[in-house]
This record gives structure tokens, sequence and C-alpha cells, in this order.
């Protein structure tokens, strides 16, 4: 057994080393691994045999050890390098971890539907894979609250009232426009039900959403002094970590890229032969190529030769600590950015900012909305129409002509 703890501990390492994790960690690894492997031994637990259960009693014993040796109960944030460090350890003891949990068949009925339903959208509707996954979310919440309620094992009962229903409590706590997005999610679920034969009626019609007025929420918006002071704070910091920061901000800043389109962004779609950089747009799953300027272009060399980490994977930005996987959302390093910088704008702080200051740039420059929409990778224009609301100071400069305002002599 000790000579299987040891191999298992040597793998360990060996699979962190290769992920490029600080040394530091991999030892605070290899220890917390061995001491959870003494445990093991001294009861007689064989590894592979390990349950949830028996890794919560081994962390009681942990505390408890803990408190004997100083005299008080460890904070709450104690145990979670041990329980990673653990976790991994099992998954290569027991190929997964935690074990899969029996499904029972209602659950394996929900996850039938929403796996045929997001086939449907993805090769029927030709749906972005971020729009799938937002209708997914909306359509597991359904399933599990509609079988929860009824104690139905399929849905050929389902009637307008359970639909009230649904509504009502999705209400709670949420604004008018996010139960409308809400509707149109669990409409699009309906149509499909009706389509495939689970529902014997279409019920789509049926859901009841918010009246929404055009334009009548003015997103957050960022100046361009505001912007210029956000680059030039991160342009100052050249730490591996600042440089990425740096030329996600200038990508915002200039092209007014979504979050995705940037996090997807991977090396070979940079043409630095053609100064030409392509885009994945998220939502229309369309490719467009944007001219790979100057200040972006520089502040992409900066990071890929001193600050991006020497990994395989082709995704350009990634996370700034072990495991360097590609970066999946940017709204906490905006935000401290934004901080760091001394900016508050009104309202959200997210990278949609940037998108929307660039939107109102353009307009202010009279740039044709067709071209605009190009730009922001919308479409169709009614999309683009959202940021004309945003240009209020030009409004107040247009001055209109009254009828009978004339000043008689």
């Amino acid at each position: 057994m000790l000579k299987l703890h040891d191999e298992l501990i040597e793998e360990l390492a060996k699979s962190l080393m290769e992920q490029n994790y600080n040394p530091v960690v991999v030892t605070n690894h290899r220890l917390y691994a061995r001491r959870f492997l003494d445990y093991l031994a001294e009861r007689g637990m064989p590894v592979t045999m390990v349950t949830p259960a028996q890794v919560d009693q081994y962390f009681r014993h942990a505390v408890r050890c803990f408190q004997d040796r100083y005299g008080r109960p460890p904070s709450s944030r104690w145990h979670r390098l041990p329980h990673t460090a653990i976790g991994r350890l099992l998954r290569l003891a027991q190929g997964t971890w935690p074990p899969e949990i029996e499904i029972e068949p209602g659950a394996m009925l929900r996850r039938a539907i929403c796996h045929d339903y997001g086939n449907w959208m993805r090769d029927e509707r030709g749906l972005s894979d971020a729009t799938i996954d937002a209708r997914l979310r909306e359509a597991r919440r359904f399933l599990d609250w509609y079988f929860g309620r009824s104690g139905a094992d399929d849905l050929s009962a389902m009637a307008v009232r359970d639909i009230d229903h649904y509504m009502d409590m999705r209400a709670i706590g949420l604004r008018r426009i996010s139960l409308a997005g809400s509707a149109a999610w669990l409409r699009s679920l309906l149509r499909y039900l009706h389509q495939s034969g689970r529902v014997p009626t279409d019920l789509s019609a049926q859901v009841i959403s918010p009246m929404l007025y055009a334009y009548e929420n003015v997103p957050s918006i960022l100046e361009r002094g505001q912007i210029e002071m956000v680059l030039e704070a991160t342009g100052r910091d050249r730490s591996p970590r600042g440089l990425r920061d740096n030329a996600i901000l200038q990508m915002l800043a200039i092209y007014g890229l979504r979050e995705g389109e940037i996090c997807n962004l991977r090396l070979d779609d940079i043409d630095w032969r053609a100064d030409s950089l392509r885009i994945r747009h998220t939502k229309t799953n369309a490719c467009s190529y944007m001219p790979l300027l100057t200040p972006v272009g520089d502040a992409l060399l900066d990071y890929l030769r001193l600050g991006r980490p020497q990994v395989d994977c082709r995704e350009i930005f990634l996370r700034s600590f072990a495991p360097y996987t590609r970066m999946k959302n940017l709204y906490g390093m905006v935000d401290g950015r934004l901080a760091a910088a001394g900016v508050t704008p009104v309202g959200k702080r997210g990278p949609h900012i940037f998108r929307h200051a660039r939107a109102v740039e353009l307009l202010r420059a009279s740039v044709p909305q067709k071209i605009i929409g190009d730009v922001l990778g919308h479409r169709s224009t009614e999309s683009t129409n959202a940021y004309l609301k945003l240009a209020t100071e030009d409004l107040r400069a247009v001055a209109l002509d009254v009828p009978g305002s004339e000043v008689l002599s």
C-alpha cells in the first residue's frame, strides 16, 4: 500500500508540474496528499474505495488536530487548499471525483430533454453556444420546477396554469427586463416540446411577459477621458498580468468587442503580415476581419513576448495563475482596473461599457449606422439602434424651430 501511495504522490506532482504550477504549490499538494494517505493507511482504508463521507470524516479529524495543536479552530478558508489537493489525488486514484451520483428516472428524463433541446437549437436553429447555454439554464430551471411540483413522469399533462404559476414564481426578485428574457427562453422551450411531440399543445403563446419600452434604459458608458485614465494606469503595470490586461483593454476600447470574442481569440486569428485580426462573433457565429491597429498590435506583442505563459493552449489570453487555461470572463479584471485608475462609472462596471463607449464615439464621428453595426458584429440595425440613446449630449445640442416663436417687431 505504501508503494502505491508513493506512486500516487509522484503522479500528482508530475501532473501539477506539467500544468506549470509553482513549485511551492506542488510541495504543498504533496504534503496534504501524504497526510491524507497516512490517515487512510492507519485505518486500513484503500484509496481506490474512498467515499465523500470518508473525506468529510478526515477533515473533521484534521480540524481536531489543528485545535489540539494551536488551541483555536482554523479559519473558514483553511481547508480550501487541502481539499483541492485531496480531490486531485482521488481523481488520479479513482478516475473520477467526486463519484457520479446515481440518477433517478425523473432526472434522466430532464437530462434527455435538455440534451435533445440543445441539439435542436444548434442544428435546426443555428444558435450560438452562448445563447444555447442561456436557454438551457432556463429549461433546466423550468423542468426541475415542473417535475418537482407535479410529481408527473412526463409532460403530457402540462397546462396553461402551470405556465402562469412558473412565471409568477420567476417574477420574484427579477427586474422586468430579466423576466422578459426568461419568458422568451421559456417560449423557445415550449415550442420545441410541442414540435418534438412531448407536449400535445403549443403553449408558447400563453407565456405572458412584462411590457418593455424601446430604449427605456440608458446603459452605462465611459467618456474618452476615463478610458484614457484606465489605459494609462494599466499600461504602467509591466507585470505579466498587467501586460495581459492592457492588451485586453486596448481591444475593448478600440474595437468594442464582446467579452466572449476576446476570451475566444486564438493565436492563429492574428495575421501579423497582413496586420489583420479575425473576430468570431459570439452571438451570430460569423467571422469578421479588423485591421490590427498599432496600439493593439504593440500591446499584444508585449503580452505574447513577456507576459503570456509558455503553454500549448492556443487561446491568446490565459489565466495569470496555474492551471494556465483560457480566460472565461473579464468582469473582475475590468472592475479592478477601473478602481485602480480611480474611475467610477454610473451603473455596471463590466467590459460591455467599453463597447457602449465605442459605439457612441463612432456615432459622434458621423460613421454610418450600417458600418457601426458591422464593427460591433450586429446582425440587424435594430441592435445598433440601442446605442443611439447613449449620445444624449449630442441630442441636447439639437435646436428645433418652434412655430410662432418669431419675435414680432
